[in-house]
């Protein structure tokens, strides 16, 4: 399927790149079909890729993979909190972390309290909030990857 996009323009996907979230993501409870797009012309892993709506061309956004982060990224989560992704194993699961990338890229965050996880084996996925403490809505992400 081809895909409209404001910062990639047409993007070809295949339906089984859709992921689900149920309830939407909290705040755009309304978009629930999201396909993550990489930046193939990196030679490395890149850290960003991006959470991009189906439905919804303006509505993309940066996710990073937790472990690029913190290392032993390790969140505390209620089981109650899974129940949406269906059966899994835990190998069958990615986890992402939101982004904001102020025009000050110095000052750039991730949000380490609330990871999205996704089942790869149906693609179903949820934004849930972890039990963690030490874990910051505003995590300095320069500081960690200098």
């Amino acid at each position: 399927m081809t895909l409209e996009t404001r910062y990639f323009g047409k993007v070809e996907i295949e339906e089984e790149k859709i992921i689900h979230f149920k309830d939407g993501i909290p705040g755009f409870d309304e978009y629930k079909d999201y396909t993550i797009i990489y930046d193939i012309e990196e030679e490395s892993e890149p850290l960003f890729s991006w959470l991009q709506c189906i439905t919804e061309k303006n509505l993309a956004f940066p996710i990073v993979n937790p472990f690029r982060v913190k290392e032993d990224f390790d969140p505390v989560v209620e089981d109650e909190l899974l129940k949406d992704l269906g059966e899994f194993e835990s190998e069958d699961l990615a986890v992402f972390l939101l982004a904001t990338v102020p025009s000050d890229v110095t000052k750039t965050t991730v949000n380490m309290k609330a990871p999205i996880i996704v089942n790869t084996k149906n693609r179903q996925a949820v934004q849930i909030i972890v039990e963690n403490y030490d874990y910051e809505i505003r995590h300095a992400l320069l500081a960690e990857n200098k």
